[in-house]
């Protein structure tokens, strides 16, 4: 996905080679600390009226010489920050100890630093445990070899500002934590926003893939039979010719009108207005059975559904079921093979039974067809459970039981947008003996 990007400003670069640089970053961080070191050196901190006097005192040599190496080893402090922690605090420990200036020079700017390094690199009972073992050796230090009061200015200005360099390292790593975390909040919530719309594609697709091949299979099977029987009468029978090429005609036109209905679903916003003819259903049952006759395939039929209104889910895929299975009874019975339908409803349950007398042996399961699969997944769509296999006596046996009441959950669930079938799951391989479409 493209994101827009924010202006840069005039310091992103010189920030950007930084991050990149981070050893130079740290080089020049210690070359700061060691010039506030040696000019808080030169500084009386009492000897001025309001406050501290610059060019009093001069700094002691040993002290210099320790100044300089905390500087260099705060160069390190990003690659090794608790052995950098541990020099400073040494240096500043000799600083204390071993420098004849009163006060001592300021070798312990270069350990809050380093301490605030280690804070803001580990976590937070480490940071606890190094704070306070610096804490208590500095200012421990510095109450017993300072030459005033263990109560005095400098030796609690020194325990504050090891405690604030704990504290502000602690906070500054608390901060890219919750950065990080929010960041790679929001990337979790967008691959599973881009997951979830290729999940809908694909299912919209399979979908859309079922009610291309239900609505083809049929009519293509029957423009194909009408088709070779006015090519087998045109010349000694005429006018059974012209009435098998009507039926091609009304075919091919019902396959279009259905073909335009599916193709309307995958209109957007702004293009012309889809198709308003509702999706076929048991309503017209009658008519799709007499496509069958018309194309010389006997087909009975019993009802004991009073006609009364199903769920457009539930209406749309026993419809398909009756389609699917006559047209398989048309390509794979063979010649003179009868077929009869049964729609029975008895209380939450809808039951749709196809039958037929053929005798040809039905196609093997690996020539890939998908007839069978689609009415597998519309069934299972809905909860129910469909059955199909060979007849003991002869013949092909399609059975399916659709939970009446599953259509309207399935369509409360379904997205704004979807077509007219709840969302399929994976397809199911046929069983044996199944036959393709």
């Amino acid at each position: 996905m493209s994101r827009s990007r924010r202006p840069e400003s005039g310091l992103a670069r010189p920030r950007g080679w930084l991050r990149s640089h981070p050893l130079a970053f740290d080089a020049g961080l210690a070359a700061l600390v060691l010039v506030c070191m040696i000019g808080a050196s030169f500084a009386d901190p009492h000897d001025g009226v309001h406050g501290p006097s610059f060019g009093a005192r001069t700094p002691d040599p040993r002290g210099v010489v320790l100044m300089v190496c905390a500087a260099v080893a705060l160069v390190y402090r990003r690659r090794s920050p608790l052995p950098v922690l541990a020099v400073t605090g040494s240096l500043a420990v000799a600083a204390l100890a071993f420098t004849s200036s009163d006060p001592p020079a300021p070798v312990a700017m270069s350990a809050v630093v380093a301490l605030y390094t280690v804070a803001a690199r580990t976590d937070r009972p480490t940071t606890w445990r190094i704070g306070l073992l610096t804490m208590v050796v500095l200012t421990g230090a510095a109450m017993l070899f300072s030459e005033g009061p263990w109560y005095a200015q400098d030796n609690v200005g020194l325990f504050a500002w090891t405690g604030i360099g704990a504290s502000a390292g602690d906070a500054v790593r608390s901060r890219r934590a919750f950065v990080d975390a929010m960041r790679e909040r929001a990337e979790r919530a967008e691959r599973t926003r881009e997951e979830e719309a290729r999940r809908r594609v694909a299912e919209e697709r399979l979908r859309i893939a079922r009610e291309l091949h239900d609505v083809v299979a049929h009519h293509i099977a029957l423009v194909n039979v009408q088709a070779g029987v006015a090519a087998h009468v045109m010349d000694r029978r005429p006018d059974q010719a012209k009435e098998a090429l009507a039926h091609v005609r009304a075919a091919s036109r019902s396959a279009l009108g259905e073909l335009r209905a599916t193709v309307g679903l995958l209109r957007q916003s702004g293009d012309p207005s889809a198709p308003t003819e509702p999706a076929p259903g048991l309503a017209v049952l009658d008519a799709l059975l007499d496509t069958f006759r018309n194309a010389g395939l006997p087909v009975a039929l019993t009802r004991t559904d009073d006609d009364r209104a199903l769920p457009a889910s539930v209406d749309l895929t026993a419809y398909r079921i009756v389609q699917e299975a006559l047209t398989n009874v048309r390509k794979h019975a063979g010649p003179g093979a009868e077929a009869e339908v049964g729609v029975v409803r008895g209380g939450d349950v809808l039951e749709v039974t196809v039958l037929d007398d053929g005798t040809e042996t039905p196609p093997p399961a690996t020539e890939g067809g998908h007839g069978l699969l689609g009415m597998r997944e519309r069934v299972s769509a809905l909860g129910g459970t469909l059955t199909a296999g060979p007849r003991s006596g002869g013949g092909f046996r399609v059975h399916a039981i659709l939970p009446v009441t599953a259509g309207t959950r399935a369509a409360a669930a379904r997205p704004a947008g979807a077509g007219d079938t709840a969302a399929a799951p994976r397809p199911q391989q046929p069983g044996p003996g199944e036959k393709h479409a």
